[in-house]
């Protein structure tokens, strides 16, 4: 979400006549767009912007840490420029104006525009670039709702983001189309619990098939979900749609009811992995990623064995695993955090050794098998090797042919299994 609004803040100032440098050493004006999701994230970006000030650069932050914060960002940062909330990124190139039409001597510091539940504008702003011969030619994230209803007592997104919002289903198709004739072939929709998205009658299921329609996309990704939204229509729309991916991240938390009720999450161990059932039995190679909280408070040894249980049950193809963290305003921050320190890296640990030896497991079934790769360009491990992601956004690595590019969908047949990657040879 924060590389498609950053992505969005870059067009508005392009087409405001500031332009693009190559680094932040060459520039007059650095944004920092920040994230409150977790301590560290917030306290680098603010790091990031003092460091920035210090060395006379004209600085703002944008983004979630300055709703949580509010005007104490000031405090914090008593030089910064301005500050701007997440659904009021579109005031930035007015904000800027103001800044930079006066006298480096007079410009005024501390503009702040915190906003609340406004109707946030300029998600669908791109900016238009010379192409770079990367995988952002052909890939974009396209945002359809933002802010989330859930209250999960850990997460603060529902305080910083605000309640969900859902863009008109006709202007996300327009800006897809868009894209299209700018040459992406892929297309990742946003939203904090994407599958909640309606506009009026129309749901997520039902965007899916309008995307599936544009010309020009081959593959459509989502990101994230909730497990209330893995609903028969949604296996409809997988089922009767070629171009939508056969993955689904699936954040899960917990396997335990009792810390799961707790969280607030609204569903049962049993029902989650109910909706990885319905997953697989539309393909059994489908891929379910998730994430994990360890550490909870209150999370006993019997409560982690049983989350342990679940990751093996649902056999997940990758799986992010985070220690607990409170953050303050949040339900939890309320309660103990009683997990020992050491305790959550010795969870942590264990979960981790399991994903490694479930990840090769799962993915030496698919040794043998071909694989439609969309190249993504150079493997970042291998110098000798491009790389790209199937349908179930594994990264599978190979020896490029002649004349390959980037952005081509390529035949590859898998020799080599590992935890995180495939090695295969192209057809």
């Amino acid at each position: 979400m924060n590389v498609r609004e950053s992505e969005a803040v870059e067009a508005l100032l392009l087409a405001a006549g500031h332009e693009r440098v190559a680094g932040e050493e060459d520039a007059e004006l650095v944004i920092v767009n920040s994230c409150t999701v977790r301590q560290k994230a917030e306290e680098k970006a603010l790091g990031k912007a003092g460091n920035l000030l210090a060395a006379g650069k004209i600085t703002g932050v944008m983004g979630c840490a300055v709703k949580r914060l509010g005007a104490d960002i000031f405090r914090r940062l008593g030089s910064l420029h301005f500050a701007v909330g997440p659904r009021r990124f579109s005031e930035i190139p007015s904000i800027v104006e103001k800044i930079i039409s006066v006298p480096a001597s007079v410009r005024p510091r501390r503009i702040a525009d915190f906003g609340d539940n406004e109707v946030p504008s300029g998600l669908g702003a791109h900016p238009v670039r010379k192409p770079t011969g990367t995988f952002a030619d052909v890939q974009s994230f396209v945002t359809v709702m933002i802010g989330c209803d859930n209250r999960c007592s850990y997460c603060i997104v529902p305080d910083v983001r605000g309640h969900e919002w859902c863009r008109p289903a006709e202007e996300i198709i327009a800006e897809v189309k868009c894209l299209a004739s700018r040459g992406v072939k892929e297309v990742c929709l946003l939203g904090q619990s994407v599958l909640s998205y309606k506009d009026g009658s129309f749901a997520f299921p039902d965007l899916l098939r309008e995307v599936q329609k544009i010309d020009g996309i081959s593959r459509i990704r989502f990101t994230s979900a909730h497990p209330s939204g893995c609903t028969d229509a949604l296996i409809a729309a997988y089922r009767d749609c070629d171009k939508v991916c056969r993955h689904l991240h699936l954040p899960v938390q917990s396997g335990s009811d009792r810390v799961l009720a707790q969280m607030g999450r609204r569903y049962t161990a049993e029902e989650y992995l109910s909706a990885v059932a319905k997953m697989r039995a539309l393909d059994p190679e489908f891929s379910v990623t998730t994430d994990v909280i360890v550490g909870y408070p209150g999370e006993s040894e019997e409560d982690f064995e049983m989350t342990r249980a679940l990751m093996e049950k649902a056999l997940f193809d990758n799986a992010f695993i985070f220690k607990y963290s409170p953050r303050p305003g949040t339900k939890s921050a309320q309660l103990p955090d009683d997990v020992p320190t050491g305790e959550k890296e010795r969870r942590n640990q264990i979960l981790l050794a399991d994903q490694e030896r479930r990840g090769v497991e799962r993915n030496s079934r698919l040794v043998g098998t071909v694989r439609s790769v969309l190249v993504e360009g150079p493997s970042k491990r291998n110098a000798q090797r491009w790389s790209g992601r199937d349908s179930g956004n594994r990264i599978v690595a190979f020896e490029p042919p002649a004349g390959i590019s980037v952005g081509d969908m390529l035949e590859v047949r898998i020799t080599e299994a590992h935890a995180q990657v495939l090695i295969g040879e192209v057809v």
